[in-house]
This record gives structure tokens, C-alpha cells and sequence, in this order.
């Protein structure tokens, strides 16, 4: 056997390093080097897309698809009875139906609406008007049924903190056509935060510049922002050249200082932010018919409205991902429905429909459905059983198998379907639909190739749906 040498060693391995140095100058070659002075400079897409900008709605808690968008009279057939052997389930899933339960049929009522025909429970009324807008993805499949590795999947693309949120990869995609505000803005419920806080839409390993700004709805918009008490613009605007011009002077002999770079057009953008953000939030300038749209005359829609009128004021004004959160953490104000899963998703969908049927006709109104990806997403779907006994109001289990959401506006086929599921609406049938093929569908409507928009780290080149996912092209028109 002829020895293993230090110098065979490293010539076997040369070609390794060169492939990696080559995989990351291709990797910038292909989505063009990202300026460290002005990381959010608009950037081409890699795809001839319509949209331009991205209102994520985000629903905590597991929106039950069951009493919403997916209609199973199979259920209400077998209400409070177990359900029938199903083969090949697994993990905790195969859990709860392993222990005594009860099939739960949905308390609502469904109609098929528009040319599509899709079935919309009557808790949407408003957002049923708009079915032939939307496309619906049903059975959508993700990893962990349990809500703070769930929610992170649907909205980073991993189960782990630390990873980049969605809005954080589009940004890092395109940057911003808006040079006054933060590329990426997310509006969360006036009563409290999601499961897992700021790392919903935290930038991850990504540069700091991609991570979500959270814009409050009262007082100051941004945390710090406000000039302090007593400075006038003209004396802030000294004290930043002051800044500045030192900042650079440190620079000059320290190019490859990113950081530094980066740090001196935050300082900028900020100053600017100062003027533009309280314009954003304030709502005098709108219309009374366009805030009754939105819900605002009534208390039951003002909170989620006034984060709808204000995506659509965001896209106005050239911010290129919105976020919105409704759903505080898991209680009585989220779509955790245990229990009682009448009461609760009449709670919630009072609270949402009327707003989000308005964000969709004023975008259509205005000319910027077009431009505008709308998503609706939740962490999971809902079980078709309850484990136990009926009960006097029964709810639903947590239910990776079966996420359904929906898309509207840019690029999206309106009144297009993809993904079917069985007739309890357990989990999807004839072909999986994983998180990450939605997300790879998301970047596509935005211009963005999944398998070229990559960041190196830690010695590997990263990308939102980790392994790759599968364009949803059915509902691409």
C-alpha cells in the first residue's frame, strides 16, 4: 500500500478549496455584489416578475383550515365518533390518534365562490368576494407541530433560531426602493408579541441591514428614534456630518471595514427615518371612507385594519417587505383553538376579515395588486379530531400535516389551487407539499431564484429552503 503523504494530501484537497472559492465568486457573480456602503441599493431580479413588494400576513396560532378554506363534510358525518385507520402516519401525530379521540365536524357553514369555485367558510364573507384573486395551497407540510419550531419553519425556513426570516432573504435579494425607511417593516398585533418575539423576522446570519424594523402603531414608530429634547434638525444634522466625516476619515485606511461602512449610512438612513416614519403611521391624510374600509369605525377590526391600511401606505411608499402579526403568543388572543373552536375562530375572523378583504380592493383599487405579493400563512394546520370526549366545545389539535395558505396579487393565478387533501383533511394526498417549496414560490414571484440567491456561511453557501423546494408553478400565471 503506497503511504498516504502530506503533499498527496494537500494536492487531493487543492481542488476542494478552489471549488468553494469558485462556488462563492460564482455566487456573487450571479446576484451581484452587495455594497457594504448601501446594502439595501435596488438590486435586478434574477426572474421577470410583476411584484415589486411583499405584505406577509401572519396568523399565530394554527389557523384551523378545517373551519376556514377547506371543506369536509366527511367530518360532520362522523362527528364524535374515532376516525377511520389511516396507514402511514407518523411522529406526534400518530401520537394523538393512538389515544382515544373524536372526529370534530366544522360548526360552519360552506359556499363555493367566484369561477373557481373555492370554499370559503362563513366566517369570510368579505375575503370570499375576492376568491378568484387568490390562489389557495393546501396540504402544506411542516416539520415540527409545535408552535415556536413551527412558527420559525413557516416564517425563516428552519425549525432552529438564528436562521434569516423570509422578508430578511428579499431584502438581501432586491434591496429598496425607498430610501427614507427600512427595507423590511413588520407591524405585530397592538396587544402583544408572536411566539418567539423578533426572531420571527430577525436576519439571521444574513448583515444586520436585512433584519425586520418593528414599526409601532402608537407613539414613537420606531424604539429611539425621536429627536432628543431641545436638539433642533439643525443642530442634529451638524452633530451626524460631524459624525460622519470622522467616520470616514477612520475608513480611508480601513476598506475592508464593512461594519464601519454599514454603520455610516445607518447613522443616515435614520436621520432620514426621523421625518419619514411618524408620516407613515399617521392616518389624518386618509379618507373616512377609506378607514371604514378598514374597519377603523368598529372596535373589533380597528387593531388588524389599522395594520392593513398601513402595509398598503408602506408599499406606497416603496418598502419592499411588510409583515404583518396578528395573534399574541398562545392564549385567548392567538388561533390556538383547543377549545371551543366555534367561539374562538368567530373571534378571530371577525377581526381579520373585513381588513384584509379591504388591504386587497384598496391594492386593487389604487394599481398595486399587481405589484404586491400578498401571502396568508399560519405555523400549522388543525387536527379533524379532538383527543378525548366531545365535549360542550370541542376544539382541535395541532396539525403539521396540513397547513393551507393562500396568495394573491403580482405574478399569483388568480382563483388557481394547488395540493389536495384527504376527505377528513387530515393531510395532503397525490404528492406533498413541503414549507419549503411555498417558500421557494414566494422568492419566485419576486424575482428571485432560490438556487441563486445564497450566502456563505460558515463555510457553506445558504439559501431560505436549505436543500432547495419546488416552484408551486400551478398557481404562477
Amino acid at each position: 500500500m503506497v503511504p498516504f503523504t502530506r503533499r498527496k494530501f494537500l494536492g487531493s484537497t487543492f481542488n476542494g478549496i478552489g471549488a468553494l472559492a469558485l462556488g462563492d465568486l460564482l455566487s456573487r457573480e450571479s446576484h451581484g455584489e452587495i455594497s457594504a456602503v448601501d446594502p439595501l441599493a435596488v438590486r435586478k431580479q434574477h426572474l421577470p416578475r410583476r411584484a415589486k413588494h411583499c405584505i406577509f400576513l401572519f396568523m399565530q396560532g394554527g389557523v384551523s383550515q378545517l373551519d376556514s378554506f377547506e371543506y369536509k363534510p366527511e367530518l360532520n358525518k362522523i362527528h364524535g365518533k374515532r376516525l377511520p385507520r389511516i396507514p402511514d402516519i407518523s411522529g406526534e401525530l400518530q401520537g394523538r390518534l393512538s389515544f382515544p379521540h373524536v372526529a370534530i365536524g366544522s360548526p360552519f357553514k360552506f359556499q363555493q365562490h367566484g369561477e373557481s369555485g373555492h370554499w370559503f367558510s362563513d366566517l369570510f364573507p368579505q375575503l370570499a368576494q375576492h376568491a378568484d384573486q387568490i390562489a389557495m395551497v393546501r396540504g402544506i407540510r411542516t416539520d415540527n407541530q409545535n408552535h415556536g419550531p413551527s412558527t420559525l419553519h413557516v416564517t425563516t425556513g428552519s425549525q432552529f433560531p438564528g436562521s434569516p426570516s423570509v422578508g430578511s432573504w428579499v431584502s438581501y435579494g432586491l434591496g429598496s426602493p425607498n430610501r427614507d425607511m427600512p427595507g423590511y417593516i413588520v407591524i405585530q398585533d397592538p396587544r402583544g408579541a408572536p411566539v418567539n418575539g423578533a426572531a420571527v423576522w430577525a436576519n439571521g446570519y444574513l448583515p444586520a441591514a436585512y433584519q425586520g424594523t418593528l414599526l409601532r402603531s402608537k407613539g414613537t414608530p420606531i424604539l429611539n428614534l425621536a429627536r432628543p429634547v431641545g436638539v433642533s434638525v439643525a443642530q442634529q444634522r451638524r452633530e451626524f456630518d460631524l459624525l460622519t466625516s470622522l467616520n470616514r476619515r477612520h475608513l480611508t485606511s480601513r476598506s475592508e471595514d464593512t461594519e464601519l461602512a454599514a454603520r455610516i449610512n445607518a447613522y443616515e438612513l435614520a436621520f432620514r427615518m426621523q421625518t419619514e416614519a411618524p408620516h407613515l403611521v399617521s392616518l389624518t391624510g386618509e379618507t373616512q371612507k377609506t378607514q371604514q374600509l378598514y374597519g377603523l369605525d368598529d372596535p373589533v377590526t380597528a387593531g388588524f385594519g389599522r395594520q392593513c391600511l398601513l402595509a398598503r401606505r408602506l408599499v406606497e411608499s416603496g418598502v419592499r417587505y411588510t409583515m404583518l402579526v396578528h395573534g399574541v403568543q398562545i392564549g385567548s388572543h392567538s388561533w390556538d383553538d383547543h377549545g371551543d373552536v366555534k367561539g374562538g375562530m368567530t373571534r378571530h375572523s371577525r377581526e381579520v376579515d373585513r381588513p384584509v378583504a379591504a388591504l386587497l380592493t384598496d391594492l386593487k383599487e389604487r394599481g398595486l395588486l399587481e405589484e404586491t405579493l400578498v401571502v396568508w400563512a399560519s405555523e400549522m394546520g388543525r387536527t379533524p379530531f379532538r383527543n378525548g370526549a366531545v365535549g360542550n366545545k370541542p376544539g382541535r389539535e395541532h396539525n403539521s400535516w396540513n397547513l393551507v395558505m393562500w396568495m394573491a396579487g403580482g405574478d399569483v393565478k388568480g382563483g388557481a389551487s394547488v395540493g389536495e387533501t384527504d376527505e377528513f383533511g387530515l393531510r395532503s394526498v397525490n404528492g406533498e407539499i413541503h414549507i419549503r417549496d411555498v417558500h421557494a414560490t414566494i422568492l419566485n414571484l419576486m424575482g428571485l431564484d432560490d438556487d441563486r440567491l445564497r450566502y456563505l456561511h460558515a463555510g457553506r453557501l445558504r439559501q431560505l429552503t436549505d436543500i432547495g423546494g419546488d416552484v408551486l408553478r400551478k398557481i404562477i400565471g
